[in-house]
């Protein structure tokens, strides 16, 4: 492997050029018009136009990210996250195209990529999956409200092809049923190029737990230990940490067991992260589906675990890794991440583009890693997920790597747009959240008390 393409933008095509330089491998950058200046395509060795500022029309353009690849001469690709990273279709034309493409195998992406299927392979290898419904394709609505009967309400519509938040709308009685389902089924085929949906029950008071795993291809898999990202809002992660508070050994492990043991039943290979939901009151979990790619907040397991998730990622696509001793793998201390938004936490956290007039973040703190995509002066557009950085930090416990957190948002300057650095501050300082008490729901139940602080 020479020279790897990253068919993706911002924080994360950075974040993958590194461990590729660390390896000796050159880079390409894609970028849009949008994007001509970014910091991404400046970190690159070589950079290719794919196209107008709409992600529909340059990043999610296979056949121009394809193109990319063989005027600059690439032999793999990696496609970070979102974008055109689950797609079976696009990983077999890499592989068709004589290149090496750096994530799970096709079968994988089609297996677990949609999450109708994927809930179906879970239950089959012995996965507690949370009731849900059968499959209803964009325009479907025949038997819905019997359906939603079984399920029970509250209940989610659900997109099959969603992820990240994305296509997924709450529903608490009957008469609002059909209309979610039919905009849902509409956003979806928009989003995605698929329209179905399913229904899945709503559990009240939930944690977002995922368990990071590996595997090989052959039937063996390992897993790095869990996050806990249940600090949303709009079903969208804002705050993530590993290892996951107040959760009692047993079920830590009887998660970890699960996922290695669905990544065994179906072959799994390279990197993913089977995410759970966990009833905060009870501790059953359930699974909720698999992301087939790295994940966003993969900064945490990295930071606890000692390893670099995109470089294992590399050497497998390259035959260098064939395998790992789980018993070799050992937590350490507690990691928190924090991703900080150009958006507006009170006007519903609407984003918010401009320019970044001051943008300066303490990367000079010990144990902190900021991953970020824009340097002062570059612009936020609206074309794109208003993240704006990822602010990583390690503590020997949780207590220290939350005061860290704290210190070092604190220490951060952003002016020229509105952002999260304050509500991220007020929700690492809550006495609930100091106290390990979190759940998907938090954000929304002290809003009020966090949007004071």
């Amino acid at each position: 492997m020479r020279k790897v393409l990253v068919a993706n933008r911002g924080e994360i095509a950075r974040r993958i050029f590194r461990s590729c330089r660390g390896l000796g491998i050159g880079t390409v950058a894609v970028y849009s018009d949008a994007d001509a200046g970014a910091a991404h395509v400046a970190d690159a060795d070589e950079a290719v136009h794919v196209g107008p500022a709409a992600a529909r029309e340059s990043y999610l353009r296979a056949d121009r990210v394809l193109e990319a690849a063989r005027s600059s001469g690439a032999d793999a690709i990696h496609p970070g996250y979102g974008f055109l990273s689950e797609n079976a279709d696009f990983a077999t034309a890499v592989a068709d195209a004589g290149l090496t493409w750096i994530g799970p195998s096709p079968e994988s992406l089609r297996q677990m990529g949609d999450k109708q299927r994927a809930r179906d392979i879970a239950a089959a290898s012995g996965v507690p999956v949370v009731p849900g419904s059968r499959r209803f394709e964009a325009g479907d609505l025949a038997g819905l409200d019997e359906a939603a009967a079984a399920v029970g309400y509250p209940l989610l519509v659900k997109a099959s092809a969603g992820g990240g938040g994305i296509g997924m709308r709450r529903v608490d009685a009957p008469e609002k049923l059909a209309e979610v389902v039919a905009g849902t089924q509409s956003m979806a085929e928009k989003a995605f190029g698929d329209g179905a949906v399913f229904l899945e029950r709503f559990v009240p008071k939930a944690r977002h737990v995922e368990i990071q795993v590996f595997g090989f291809g052959n039937g063996e898999a390992v897993h790095l230990f869990e996050r806990d990202c249940s600090l949303q809002r709009r079903f969208q992660k804002v705050i993530e940490e590993s290892r996951a508070p107040l959760l009692p050994a047993e079920v830590r492990q009887a998660m970890a067991d699960a996922a290695v043991r669905l990544c065994r039943a179906t072959g799994y290979s390279g990197a993913g992260t089977v995410e759970f939901i966990v009833d905060a009151e009870t501790f059953e979990f359930f699974f909720l589906e698999m992301n087939t790619r790295i994940q966003v907040e993969h900064p945490v397991t990295e930071a606890i675990t000692g390893t670099d998730l995109v470089g294992m990622q590399i050497d497998f696509a390259r035959g260098a890794l064939s395998g790992l001793d789980q018993a070799s793998i050992a937590p350490r201390g507690h990691a928190i991440e924090c991703r900080l938004y150009a958006e507006n936490p009170e006007k519903m956290f609407m984003p918010s583009p401009g320019t970044l007039e001051a943008f300066r973040l303490p990367e000079d703190m010990e144990h902190v890693r900021i991953d970020s995509g824009y340097r002062e002066g570059d612009a936020v557009t609206p074309f794109y997920d208003p993240m704006v950085a990822k602010v990583i930090v390690w503590g020997a416990d949780r207590d220290e790597a939350r005061e860290r957190a704290i210190e070092a948002l604190s220490r951060s300057r952003v002016e020229g747009i509105r952002s999260n650095r304050a509500f991220l501050v007020a929700c690492l300082a809550d006495p609930v959240f100091a106290a390990g008490d979190v759940h998907t729901g938090f954000i929304e139940a002290r809003k009020k008390d966090l949007l004071a602080a």
